[in-house]
């Protein structure tokens, strides 16, 4: 992850050559948005999280809650720890030139090799393709980073150069893993995590690198989008096919309206107001950037969760109700809380600042509902943003969705 410079940033300038020097962009270049490659890089790495929400809905359809969650963690932290490192590298370094497309294309690739490993990663912890396809994303991303060392000069380039060294060790270690048996995995694996995470920290000691706060707030934006609509296509699918299968369409439509209202709701909560003016610190950054993992995780899960009420209607499932409920309540809960902690609390005030923490309190408590239980999360949610809505309204005299 990425910091603010303390060097005076140097403008992107265009350049017709097919090959750039690869300068750092300036914190305050405007109308900075996301490139169509920076979207195309999104909707790949979402193919991963579906990968990842269908298998655990499997597992906890199949009542095996510690597989299935022990799996999703490892899995999205890889999805997620790699989108996130090129998301703020892009933010100041993107050059948009031939080498950076090409090198971006085949993190790309990664992450669908990643993909492709998952299934066996869930049911054989088979790790094999999975950090196959983690390599392959994250050396690529050094190559990124010697073009960036090789374009800076002093404090700029060791931190380049640091990032580098970082990575490339991290990826000789989870090679290692593959290599020793299964039992002694389990150990290295947090282990691997936490070496991941502490090379951001190392490289940005004692010089931050360039970021754009409008840029990385509509990046994490999009991909809070987009990680929405795949939870939306996984639910449609589970009751189309829950559908074709048996006579009981009376029994989905309570999953899938409330399934509809509390993805609904996510997208209103999240966009409700932009953050990016709230992004002026490292720490801030650091904080928000990180907490995302929550934001991105949780709203995966709903999806999976949808799959397995889904199942629980039509008696297709190995839980009982309230199992299969909280497969989608506990998601639901996570995300309202962790995008007040993010997002909300810095603009709230009044009733208004607790809204969405007692609101995840109470959808947590709409699991003692049963089968019925994510209707009524739904119309929590719904009436969350209803609340939120005339808070708002009454505070500014005019009424506007502006704000949960």
């Amino acid at each position: 992850m990425t910091g603010e410079s303390a060097a005076t940033p140097r403008p992107h300038h265009v350049d017709p050559r097919p090959v750039r020097r690869m300068v750092p962009r300036s914190r305050n270049e405007p109308h900075r948005v996301a490139t169509p490659l920076e979207l195309f890089f999104d909707l790949c790495f979402v193919v991963a999280v579906g990968q990842a929400g269908r298998e655990l809905a499997h597992d906890l359809g199949a009542g095996h809650y510690g597989d299935g969650l022990t799996g999703y963690v490892f899995a999205f932290f890889a999805i997620w720890w790699a989108w996130m490192n090129f998301t703020w590298f892009a933010s100041a370094y993107d050059c948009d030139d031939v080498p950076y497309r090409v090198t971006t294309l085949v993190q790309i690739a990664g992450v669908l090799i990643l993909a492709a490993g998952v299934p066996r990663m869930f049911a054989e912890q088979d790790l094999v393709l999975s950090v196959v396809g983690y390599v392959v994303m994250r050396l690529a991303m050094v190559t990124q980073w010697l073009r960036a060392a090789a374009s800076e000069e002093g404090p700029a380039r060791g931190v380049a150069l640091r990032y580098a060294v970082g990575i490339t060790l991290c990826q000789i270690a989870w090679v290692v893993v593959l290599l020793l048996p299964h039992d002694v995995r389990s150990y290295l694996i947090p282990l691997g995590i936490l070496a991941e995470l502490s090379v951001p920290v190392i490289a940005e000691l004692r010089l931050r690198t360039n970021w754009h706060p409008h840029h990385i707030a509509e990046r994490y934006g999009l991909f809070t989008l987009i990680v929405l609509g795949e939870t939306v296509a996984a639910a449609t699918v589970a009751v189309q096919s829950a559908a074709d299968e048996h006579e009981g369409l009376g029994r989905l439509l309570p999953v899938a309206g409330g399934g509809l209202l509390i993805c609904f709701s996510a997208w209103w909560i999240y966009f409700a107001r932009p953050i990016h003016d709230h992004l002026h610190s490292s720490r801030q950054a650091f904080v928000w950037g990180y907490g995302h993992y929550l934001v991105f995780g949780s709203a995966a899960a709903i999806g999976a969760g949808l799959e397995v009420a889904v199942e629980s209607a039509v008696h297709k499932a190995h839980v009982s109700e309230t199992a299969a409920t909280a497969a989608v309540t506990v998601p639901t809960a996570i995300y309202l809380f962790t995008v007040w902690l993010l997002h909300a609390r810095h603009t709230k005030a009044g009733a208004a600042q607790v809204l969405l923490p007692v609101a995840s309190v109470v959808v947590l408590a709409c699991t003692a509902a049963g089968g019925s239980g994510v209707l009524v999360a739904g119309l929590v949610t719904a009436a969350t943003v209803a609340a939120g809505v005339a808070l708002h309204a009454r505070e500014s005299g005019a009424a506007g969705p502006s704000e949960v």
